[in-house]
């Protein structure tokens, strides 16, 4: 408890940039645990110099344990002389029971630089109610007063483990809760903490470490995981581009898109797995579409041209040819721009799945297709191998129909609809949207943390698929038998994230479009791994 007021006082001096003396803070403090967190943290910033009003839910001989001891160690702190020349006290404890007893406090004219939400931490399992419901709004009117106003520096709002009101393992709010400007979890981050819509009351997160032993971690077998930035510098760093390799090291991307009228698609993605750094890409599209596509794509892609419908897409009769396109790729991408309404290109994109001899990223109108080919959406015979990993790319829309239904409420859990899906066809999942999930087929899910409401543009989709048969590619060509699709899958949706976050900074969200994004992986890349890319380092 002692670590965790540490941890919670360090994030608010850091915010302050130190200058913590003369600051005012109130301290909303539950009977439990994280109310003891909040008593330990108010002794810290009264050393600091800060006066800290610090109002317990409840009475001291209430609280029990842990909690129990800071309080009283508040007390005692209270009960010491007062330093000559103050003229109030800078520290004050208050119980209050009754809701009465909270108007008459929260009625003050008092402007406090912070207000530390020390209420309810994780246990939470049902709607806050009564005095803490009303403590829980009169925080968020202060917030609402605050970023309506012009003046928007005060009072800064920080949660103690999770916004009050939030169940920990929930990503959805079971109930109003906090809506904080800064959450200090400790040991790892919860569900609500990373998961939308509940991670939108977190504000900035801190994830503090506090002494809590790792073997406690691992007993619990935890299978949901944030990725980090050293996850993605770890996969940067084991795939670098060494004196001795040459484009087939880095290897090959066939990408199977595009269809008449729909070629922006094929291109996005062609280019985006050039510009992830794969040695050679191949873009295979029906014959009216290649000169279009060609024209549109960087001078280092290849094109080739497939057997098409009289609508032009591609048809059945191209299976052979892509077949032998497909034995020199080391993985394959399909589905960008291909178009699902003919038989003829559904059943062409079935075969080349259920054939495959590689890996195999499915995106867009590959998942549509395959949808289509089956009353239960994925066709249950169609299962990933090591040897051949399948990844799909599916956006919620398409996930339903990957299930089979038009039932919003399929994916109101999306991890577990993620993780259930990828283990039970034993492939590689990337649900996308807002903190897009990537599940394996051992039940992992990992939340990918890098991102911004700009990537929700066209193309963007296309642009993710290129980026991760492109970081697929190198992952096999490099590393041949450790390679780890899943692994090279979450680098890609990390680095693809940050390089939109990237390009928000230097065009901002709203005008920031699909080639923009591909444009910010070099930079995505060198932030990662300035020595890996740097040829005198």
């Amino acid at each position: 408890m002692q670590s965790a007021a540490a941890a919670c006082f360090s994030a608010i001096s850091d915010h302050f940039d130190g200058q913590l003396a003369g600051k005012r803070a109130q301290l909303l403090c539950g009977p439990g645990n994280n109310g003891g967190d909040g008593a330990a943290l108010a002794a810290l910033l009264s050393e600091a110099g800060a006066r800290c009003d610090v109002i317990l839910f409840g009475r001291v001989e209430d609280t029990h344990g842990d909690a129990r001891t800071n309080f009283d160690l508040l007390r005692n702190k209270i009960a010491e002389p007062r330093e000559s020349g103050l003229s109030e006290a800078t520290l004050n404890l208050i119980e209050c029971t009754t809701e009465a007893a909270w108007q008459d406090l929260s009625s003050s004219s008092t402007a406090y630089d912070v207000i530390v939400d020390a209420l309810f931490g994780t246990g939470l399992s049902r709607p806050l109610a009564g005095i803490f419901a009303i403590v829980l709004e009169h925080v968020n009117t202060i917030r609402r007063a605050r970023d309506n106003a012009s003046a928007t520096s005060q009072p800064v709002i920080v949660s103690i483990d999770l916004p009050s009101g939030l169940n920990a393992d929930s990503a959805v709010p079971i109930g109003p809760a906090v809506h904080a400007d800064l959450t200090i979890t400790f040991t790892a981050a919860k569900p609500a903490n990373v998961l939308p819509p509940a991670a939108h009351l977190n504000g900035k997160l801190i994830i503090a470490e506090i002494g809590s032993p790792a073997s406690l971690v691992n007993e619990a077998k935890p299978n949901l995981f944030t990725t980090e930035e050293t996850d993605a510098r770890e996969w940067l760093i084991k795939t670098r581009y060494t004196p001795p390799s040459f484009k087939n090291t880095h290897g090959h991307v066939l990408v199977i898109a595009g269809s008449r009228g729909f070629t922006g698609a094929a291109v996005l993605c062609g280019n985006a797995a050039m510009r992830s750094g794969a040695g050679l890409v191949t873009i295979a599209t029906p014959a009216s579409s290649q000169n279009s596509i060609a024209a549109g794509a960087m001078p280092e892609v290849m094109t080739t041209a497939l057997a098409e419908t009289d609508r032009g897409a591609v048809s059945d009769e191209a299976i052979e040819h892509v077949t032998q396109l497909g034995a020199n790729a080391t993985v394959i991408a399909i589905g960008p721009g291909l178009s699902a309404t003919d038989e003829r290109t559904r059943r062409f994109v079935y075969t080349i799945v259920k054939q495959r001899k590689t890996a195999l990223v499915i995106d867009a109108d590959g998942l549509n297709c395959l949808a289509a080919s089956s009353e239960n959406g994925w066709p249950a015979e169609l299962a990933g191998s090591e040897t051949a990993p399948l990844i799909l790319t599916p956006h919620p829309g398409e996930m339903l129909r990957l299930l089979g239904t038009t039932n919003k409420a399929a994916l109101d859990d999306r991890v577990s609809a993620a993780r259930d899906f990828a283990t039970k066809h034993k492939l590689i999942l990337v649900l996308k949207g807002e903190r897009a999930l990537v599940a394996a087929p051992d039940g992992r899910v990992v939340i990918n943390p890098t991102g911004n409401a700009g990537l929700g543009t066209a193309g963007a989709g296309d642009t993710l698929t290129g980026i991760i048969a492109g970081f697929v590619a190198q992952d096999r060509a490099t590393l041949k038998n450790d390679a780890d699709a899943f692994t090279a899958t979450v680098a890609a949706l990390y680095v693809g994230g940050l390089a939109g976050n990237f390009a928000a900074r230097d065009l901002g969200m709203r005008t920031m479009v699909a080639s923009d994004i591909r444009e910010h992986v070099s930079e995505a890349v060198r932030a990662l791994d300035p020595k890996g890319e740097h040829p005198n380092l």
